[in-house]
């Protein structure tokens, strides 16, 4: 293997801590809601907007920081979505009622650019035979950060209080802008300007996709609220559509999108993230109820965190390793067979879930199998296009996968809560119903990877792919 560059481990290791301050702050509030509204004098419906507005947020500023980064420079884009997110942390850490604690999580969401960031940097700094294996670090750190969150949010909390899950993250994302100011080198491309025009109806389509699903679990999917915000939607993604495809140099390029790879790529991510979130949400509330359900195991919030540590390492194993796995078999039958392994998983778990060490042994061979596919995808789309455009690439990969896990999530939420049972609690067949679900999704995504064709060398920037 090529030696790496001191400078290029230094920049590596900023954007390792950058992804894994990014990924930490996705999950960590999720278990502690309950408390915030306490804190903060609000109620139920209020609070979830902690959880919704920095949803919004990241689905918005994701491709458009992405494809800023790839006009104007992606180290200053980086140190940008950096300090953005410090702020965010710092103003959420002090918020005094849920109108600014909102605004806090919204000015976060914009960090939500530093995967695709990242991604591109890699592109630029490291030698080619050492992109997949950086990629795949920093897609794995980006799986485990929901697993590894609920771990900590539970000490954090009763140590020192909920706000210290946002002010830790504020120091460290300020260090680490820092430190980006001072190792990462400038980017060597550039794409062309762009033409703003279709912005607004972009981010207006994935602002109103996102609040439809995120809501219609409580709305009712078909009360009027949630249609016509999905009417919306499709309204807006049709103008946007239509601009795009005119602008002399759009936000997005659809002729990039329009690639095999990228094109098939993103499809696999929408239906990884289906599943890959709605586990998060919902092993922890398995391990967390009563035994009495007949399916819980009882644990604290902390012990629920502990029982997932084998799930995040198991992720982060499975992307270190996916770079030599690319290297032999080609992305295609390496995604393939992670998502049929995944599959299986889940209809294990649908099948038998009761025991915890079961539980917990089953969701380390997913987490493997999860590592290698995010690793494979992240890799596939980003060297499948030039350089001057792999930081929107990513980011529209990315973004693709966070849909597709507010689909999930929402959908997990009405199959479980189906039907209640005695205090309240879901059914053990609300959830059996929804993990067969989620298998069936990843038994698409597996015939989805199947015509994932192997990526052709990245065109040059600026030629028609």
């Amino acid at each position: 293997m090529t030696r790496v560059p001191s400078r290029t481990t230094a920049t590596f290791c900023v954007l390792v801590v950058a992804a894994t301050v990014f990924a930490l702050l996705q999950a960590m509030v999720i278990p502690v809601l309950p408390r915030i509204e306490r804190a903060l004098d609000t109620d139920p419906r209020s609070v979830t907007w902690v959880v919704s507005a920095y949803l919004l947020s990241a689905a918005i500023a994701t491709p458009i920081v992405g494809r800023l980064g790839d006009a104007i420079g992606k180290k200053p884009m980086l140190v940008t979505a950096l300090a953005l997110l410090s702020a965010g942390s710092l103003g959420a850490a002090f918020a005094p009622d849920i109108r600014l604690m909102t605004a806090a999580r919204v000015l976060q969401g914009v960090g939500g650019a530093v995967m695709p960031l990242a991604f591109g940097i890699v592109r630029e700094e490291f030698p080619g035979e050492r992109v997949p294996f950086a990629i795949g670090v920093l897609a794995a750190i980006g799986g485990i950060g929901a697993s590894v969150g609920l771990v900590l949010a539970g000490p954090i909390v009763d140590l020192w209080g909920y706000r210290w899950l946002f002010l830790l993250p504020a120091l460290v994302t300020a260090a680490t802008a820092v430190a980006a100011v001072l190792v990462v080198r400038p980017s060597t491309t550039r794409a062309a300007p762009i033409s703003w025009a279709p912005a607004p109806f972009l981010a207006g389509a994935l602002a109103t996709f996102v609040l439809a699903t995120t809501n219609a679990s409580a709305w009712g999917w078909t009360s009027g609220r949630t249609l016509g915000l999905y009417a919306l939607a499709v309204a807006l993604g049709a103008c946007w559509y239509r601009l795009e495809s005119r602008a002399h140099h759009p936000l997005i390029d659809l002729r990039m999108m329009a690639i095999p790879a990228v094109r098939s790529g993103n499809a696999v991510s929408f239906l990884l993230g289906f599943a890959m979130f709605a586990v998060y949400a919902f092993v922890p509330q398995i391990l967390q109820a009563p035994a009495s359900t007949g399916y819980g195991v009882g644990a604290s919030v902390t012990e629920s965190g502990l029982l997932m540590l084998p799930l995040a390492s198991a992720v982060f194993l499975g992307g270190v390793a996916t770079a030599r796995l690319v290297r032999r078999a080609g992305p295609r039958p390496v995604v393939a067979a992670a998502s049929v392994v995944i599959a299986a998983c889940l209809a294990a778990v649908a099948w038998r879930y009761a025991t915890a060490w079961q539980l917990v042994a089953v969701l380390a061979v997913y987490g493997v199998a999860l590592g290698v596919s995010l690793a494979a995808l992240a890799t596939l789309v980003v060297v499948s296009v030039p350089a001057s455009q792999s930081a929107v690439a990513g980011a529209v990969n990315f973004n693709a996968r966070n849909l597709g896990g507010a689909v999930g999530t929402a959908v997990m939420a009405t199959v479980v809560t189906a039907e209640l049972g005695v205090g309240g609690l879901p059914l053990g067949s609300g959830y059996t119903a929804g993990f067969v679900l989620l298998a069936l999704s990843m038994a698409a995504a597996t015939a989805l990877a199947v015509a994932i064709p192997r990526p052709a060398r990245a065109p040059e920037a600026g030629a028609t792919p």
